[in-house]
């Protein structure tokens, strides 16, 4: 009986013994993996470690709020984009565009002929045009000042404009330029191709100019596009009127080659700031056309620009595909062409519309209820975020 009971009491023991043991391996198998996340987190950044299962709704939430944001931006900005045509635009959208027969200036640190620069002498150059049509000129200029500002003596001792070469044409002729003192410590030439041997060449004209300053040799380059024959010119015929709640500028054009004409005008205010370019891009056959230039209704209304408006410094191409030179290049309208007087009441405040823009805001606009309607799902009480088209209507008045 003692005997029976010592082994029953060492049966005990062993199972106790086995508890605690199957206790202690269990709490270091539970707090292994735990240890091993979190080290091995860092090393593997593509699979980060679950969110806490409270913590998941908010997530999600946060997720469906940007994706209505995002839809709803994008909803928004292309309607507000759009409301005006491409031809017709805000000012403040091509600001390279708005004195187009501005001077190109440019200051560099002189370039020597072996490729090197010195920093200590700076070079100022100017030229007044980038595109010439047949009998237009182009001025070029250039002076060299040290690092005071100071103006330093310059002599060109060589000036060459030629025509570059093409695949499948010879280059240019050659056309010497004859550099003068312009009075102002500066040194200019004119280039006036139809005058020249390059009167038949289309294409760039490189003037290629060398000269001395403070002892040393440096080079500086103009390039220009020269197109030899106009496509049509423009017969000085005017006329504009309010139609369709637009004003429309209509200038009378004779065109020798058919094609698609660039035509690109800038419209000032009163007070001679500029508010609007505008452009047509279209097909015009042989002989008398006219060119409808259009300040868009509603771009007038938003704008509220000071009244009279007035069309100035139109220029037009005919645009050559797979070719190059790619344009041929009408006479440009320097200066005023028109004005029109209208009261701002005349012009229609209604945005633009086209199957094209009706389209992609109806395809906008379903991806934004459908972000909507995704969100208000998940979370009934949600309060959705502000439209950002509330946003831009609020900011235009």
């Amino acid at each position: 009986m003692r005997g029976s009971r010592r082994v029953l009491m060492a049966m005990a023991i062993g199972a106790l013994a086995g508890a605690l043991a199957w206790l202690a391996r269990g709490d270091r198998t539970a707090t292994a993996p735990a240890q091993s996340t979190t080290l091995a987190a860092p090393a593997r950044a593509e699979r980060p470690s679950a969110p806490p299962v409270a913590a998941a709704p908010a997530l999600i939430r946060r997720q469906l709020v940007e994706d209505l944001r995002l839809a709803d931006y994008t909803y928004c900005s292309y309607r507000e984009s759009s409301k005006y045509p491409h031809d017709s635009r805000p000012v403040s959208e091509q600001p390279d565009q708005v004195y187009p027969n501005a001077p190109v200036t440019g200051s560099h640190a002189l370039r020597l002929e072996g490729g090197d620069t010195d920093p200590g002498v700076q070079i100022q150059t100017s030229q007044t045009r980038v595109h010439l049509a047949a009998g237009e000129t182009v001025a070029f200029s250039l002076r060299a000042l040290d690092a005071a500002g100071r103006a330093l003596p310059l002599v060109v001792t060589r000036a060459v404009a030629q025509g570059l070469p093409v695949p499948g044409r010879r280059p240019g002729a050659q056309a010497t330029l004859a550099f003068a003192d312009a009075g102002d410590g500066a040194l200019a030439a004119t280039l006036a191709p139809a005058q020249s041997g390059l009167a038949a060449f289309a294409g760039t004209i490189r003037a290629d100019v060398r000269y001395r300053v403070a002892g040393r040799a440096g080079v500086v380059l103009f390039d220009v596009i020269y197109s030899p024959e106009a496509p049509g010119a423009w017969t000085g015929q005017v006329r504009e009127a309010v139609e369709n709640g637009s004003l429309n500028f209509y200038l009378g054009a004779d065109i020798r080659h058919a094609g698609r004409y660039i035509v690109t005008g800038r419209v000032d205010d009163a007070s001679g700031r500029p508010f609007a370019v505008v452009t047509f891009n279209d097909m015009l056959g042989e002989g008398a056309n006219d060119v409808r230039l259009t300040v868009f209704g509603k771009l007038l209304r938003d704008g509220e620009p000071a009244l009279p408006l007035s069309l100035r410094d139109v220029d037009g191409y005919l645009l050559k595909e797979n070719t190059d030179p790619d344009r041929e290049l009408m006479p440009r309208l320097e200066g005023r062409t028109a004005v029109a007087a209208h009261p701002l009441s005349a012009f229609s405040d209604a945005e633009w519309q086209s199957e094209e823009r009706s389209r992609y805001l109806a395809e906008f606009g379903r991806s934004r209820d459908k972000a909507r309607a995704a969100l208000a799902a998940f979370d009934p009480q949600a309060e959705l975020p502000p439209s950002g088209c509330a946003v831009n209507r609020a900011n235009q008045r």
